[in-house]
């Protein structure tokens, strides 16, 4: 078995999420305690208690997702478990450069803290929306979103087979919702995000984060990551800073780093946090390869990750 993490962003928040974990695991506890000690935010009582609008909003939801992955990886690690390569969903690729060594874990929480408030605070104004649309190739994406005549949208994310996102001006994304299922579309499902992100929409937010980048020391890494931007692993002597400032702007280049996953002997893939999303998205991709699908987001589904384990 070669064991590969995947970690979640934006969209996969929920009220409750990581609630039975905090009760059962004091180390889970500890990890929630950092981080609200780091960024004064009381983690643990928006994400058991609070507002979903709150959770929503887009410098909270980034927080709580990280923090309830990294609490997860503490169990893990305590445990024995290590991955051998590991990769995440824009906001999930910092979980993943935290869990790797290359970004320690406290200037990795205030980084994605203001990473957060950038990308909710340095939007144009306007009305913004993101949509998946499945069934359709990154060619016909492509067109659909060239067709449109009434505003900006353009490709964003591109998750697995048969799955892109679009991200743009609310009216733009519903516009291309209408085409992409003329042109034969299965289904169009609007996001739960509050901005165009990994557009060049938010270059004031992708400059803000440069600056910040700036303070933040990256080490060797100790587990192989794969970056968004191009699907390809990160290696050591790249422009690391560079590469997550564009990383706001560019698109997710998520499949294609699914595929390296595989092509790199990945066989059992293990979502870490809230949600399922991004098992379903290496169940869609295109492989004959046999492979094991498993998301932690429970104590129920940790203790039987953990008990399979040993």
């Amino acid at each position: 078995m070669k064991l590969g993490f995947l970690f979640p962003g934006q969209g996969s928040q929920s009220i409750g999420m990581g609630k039975d974990l905090y009760e059962k695991y004091e180390i889970v506890r500890e990890v929630y305690q950092k981080v609200k000690e780091l960024t004064g935010i009381d983690i643990a009582e928006m994400s058991f208690h609070g507002k979903e609008e709150i959770l929503n909003e887009t410098k909270h939801t980034q927080l709580s997702i990280l923090t309830m992955s990294l609490a997860i990886l503490e169990v893990l690690q305590q445990n024995g478990i290590k991955a051998e390569m590991a990769s995440g969903l824009s906001l999930g690729e910092y979980t993943a450069l935290i869990y790797s060594g290359a970004m320690e874990f406290a200037e990795g929480i205030k980084l994605v803290q203001k990473r957060g408030e950038y990308m909710q605070e340095l939007v144009p104004e306007g009305q913004w929306s993101m949509a998946a649309i499945m069934g359709m190739t990154e060619e016909q994406v492509q067109e659909v979103c060239q067709k449109v005549t009434n505003g900006f949208v353009v490709p964003a994310n591109f998750n697995t087979t048969g799955q892109i996102v679009i991200s743009g001006e609310k009216e733009a994304v519903e516009q291309a919702e209408i085409i992409a299922k003329e042109l034969g579309a299965k289904k169009v499902r609007v996001l739960k995000t509050a901005g165009p992100f990994h557009t060049e929409k938010l270059i004031k937010a992708s400059e803000a984060l440069r600056k910040e980048l700036e303070h933040i020391t990256i080490h060797d890494f100790e587990i192989p990551v794969v970056k968004n931007l191009d699907g390809k692993r990160y290696q050591n002597d790249e422009d690391i800073k560079d590469i997550l400032a564009r990383h706001i702007i560019s698109p997710v280049r998520f499949s294609k780093g699914l595929e390296t996953m595989l092509e790199e002997g990945i066989d059992t893939f293990v979502e870490i946090g809230p949600g399922k999303t991004l098992s379903g998205f290496v169940k869609r991709l295109n492989t004959d390869k046999e492979i094991t699908i498993l998301a932690i987001n429970s104590v129920e589904t940790l203790e039987s990750f953990l008990k399979g384990e040993k």
